[in-house]
């Protein structure tokens, strides 16, 4: 079974939204754009102990808020499932809900079965949904998960799709905070749980053990000071009601109940550390270092999917504190367990483990949210992309904002003076980093443009930063970008040496010979105290010719004072794009001035 699509409305910060899968994916997108959100949905419809919570939905996750029209009726949330690649059990159980999806068009067949469903791209599929309100009788939020199909007839309601019916789907979703506190308890839901009720086990030790803790003596020596505070309670208790109620007050563990001892048993687990006796130590397993406890995680899973053999697998970040590797080997080790995983992640380890189109861009626009499934950057080999992902892409495709340079020297100057800037004039300027900002070097100028409608296609926000153009070029660039900025004129370079303040270029050239960077084949043009600025500056761009790339640019601008220091072109390039990703708050209107009465008036 796998998930093809979800369909989202009204439910928290989604107004509406689509979103479609084909097998193993990996959601990316900056923070707040859904990527938990859509996992939260899709366990609404088929986690099996979902609707255990009471209430099952609240105010907050109703868009906005807002769960009651202007006139007072109720705004329901939705959340629609679609799932496919069904197995015969899943077939014989669902067959009076089944329909078709056709996978090339993304869509339902309308209508029962008709020619054509034996094609390789049509399949049965399931259609569920959960349905949540706002009950005004109640006073209360209900919500309820049913079979899309057979649709009701008259006023009646769709028919319920239960945790049993759920159970028959096999999907578990991991979050991130539910692993460390969860995942070895008896809680319900939790991951020894699931493994239990896969395993169809009954525990048979409640009785046993709830016997044990009745009669467990706490803290009953009079020494101690509790019993003899008891006994007193009791006897102030009596002067108010009869001497039968409130009997032999005493301490016991728990509330005595299964649900109690679910919540509160705990699995402990050896540290390594000896006892003056020589014995081991053993701690609660959230004890545990958190790349140990998540590695646990990894053997639950798999214990659950060899059970299951047909599982969805929905997993929140499975880098959280965990070493590359390791990071690799959960994605690797859960995908082959599972029909189908899902995955939210930031990390560039996770993601060039798949390929670019199981990496859904996510969206979020004024509520509405959209994917877009990421592709090979145009240009770019495959084999390039996967050796080259790391460095160039994956910052990208994780971030809101991108600004496409036309080469080294420019994606490291434009990032140096950014910084520099956000350190002397905070007022006005920030660095990329803080604006969420990534840089791409687009290797020359003619890749500028391919690479703006890369990303824009991605749903980003495109800055470009390029060299003075030809006009055919130039229109190219802008109808592929956002924002431009265009040079004054050609070599960045050559342009940051002639534009930067006079004090700045003498300070950094005497830095670079007292450091001892000046290089011996340029001995005779050494910069000294006092030389004129033409041959100083011939001498730094004989310097800036021989360690090109080496990001001598960047440092030249890292050691202006402050925007005064450095060339207005780059500092007019920064200053424009914290315009665009924090704009300021608009200006409130000037009041009108009153008109001045005349002179007899004021007089008067």
């Amino acid at each position: 079974m796998k998930l093809v699509q979800v369909k989202v409305a009204n439910f928290r910060g989604i107004i509406q939204g689509i979103v479609h899968f084909e097998g193993h994916s990996v959601l990316v997108g900056d923070n707040n754009a859904g990527k938990s959100t859509l996992l939260e949905a899709i366990d609404l419809v088929l986690g099996p102990e979902r609707l255990s919570r009471r209430p099952v939905v609240d105010e907050h996750d109703f868009y906005a808020g807002q769960y009651l029209s202007g006139d007072g009726q109720p705004i329901p949330l939705s959340v629609e499932v679609i799932v496919s690649d069904l197995n015969e059990e899943q077939l014989r159980h669902f067959r009076e809900h089944l329909e078709w999806w056709d996978a090339n068009t993304k869509t339902l067949l309308a209508g029962p079965p008709v020619e054509g469903t034996d094609a390789a791209e049509i399949g049965p599929a399931l259609r569920v949904f959960f349905r949540g309100a706002y009950d005004a009788e109640e006073d209360d939020f209900l919500g309820n998960t049913y079979f899309s199909l057979p649709a009701p007839i008259g006023a009646g309601e769709h028919q319920a799709f239960r945790s049993t019916d759920k159970r028959k789907c096999g999907f578990l979703y991991l979050r991130t905070v539910r692993t460390g506190s969860r995942a070895l308890s008896l809680e319900r839901g939790s991951l020894l749980d699931v493994i239990l009720r896969l395993q169809e086990s009954r525990l048979k030790m409640w009785e046993e053990l709830l016997g044990s803790l009745r009669t467990l003596p706490v803290a009953e020596k009079p020494e101690l000071g509790v019993s003899t505070l008891l006994a007193a309670v009791q006897v102030s208790i009596k002067k108010f009601v009869p001497s039968d109620w409130a009997e032999d007050p005493h301490m016991r563990v728990s509330d005595l109940t299964r649900e109690t001892l679910r919540r509160t048993l705990t699995v402990f687990m050896g540290t390594g550390a000896k006892r003056p006796d020589g014995s081991s130590y053993a701690a609660p397993y959230q004890h545990q270092g958190t790349g140990t406890i998540n590695t646990l995680v990894l053997a639950l899973l798999s214990i659950i999917a060899e059970l299951k053999q047909n599982v969805i697998f929905a997993m929140e970040e499975p880098e959280t504190a965990l070493p590359p590797h390791t990071q690799k080997r959960i994605v690797n080790s859960v995908r082959e367990k599972s029909a189908q995983a899902l995955f939210t992640s930031h990390s560039p380890y996770v993601l060039e483990e798949f390929e670019p189109a199981q990496i859904k861009v996510l969206k979020r626009a004024s509520g509405v949210l959209t994917s877009v499934p990421a592709s090979l950057p145009p240009t770019i080999k495959r084999k390039a992309y996967k050796a080259e992902f790391r460095a160039r892409f994956c910052e990208a495709l994780l971030a809101k904002y991108v600004l496409i340079v036309e080469g080294r020297t420019e994606f490291d100057a434009m990032q140096a003076a950014a910084r520099t800037l956000s350190q002397t004039n905070s007022e006005y300027f920030k660095s990329l980093e803080a604006l969420g900002v990534a840089v791409i070097d687009a290797r020359s100028d003619s890749q500028v443009a391919p690479l703006g409608h890369f990303f824009k296609a991605l749903g980003k926000t495109v800055f470009a930063v390029f060299d003075k153009q030809h006009e055919a070029q130039l229109a190219l660039i802008k109808a592929a970008v956002d924002y431009m900025f265009e040079s004054p004129m050609k070599g960045f370079e050559s342009l940051v040496l002639q534009a930067t303040h006079e004090n700045a270029v003498r300070r950094y050239a005497l830095s670079v010979v007292a450091d001892g960077d000046w290089p011996q084949h340029l001995a005779h043009v050494t910069p000294v105290e006092g030389v004129d600025l033409a041959p100083l500056k011939s001498a730094l761009s004989q310097y800036f010719s021989w360690g090109k790339g080496s990001g001598q640019a960047a440092d030249l601008l890292a050691s202006c004072a402050g925007w005064q220091e450095m060339p207005e072109y780059v500092t007019s390039c920064l200053y424009g794009i914290v315009q665009v990703v924090e704009p300021p708050p608009p200006v409130p209107p000037v009041p009108p001035v009153p008109p001045v009465p005349p002179a007899e008036a004021v007089v008067a």
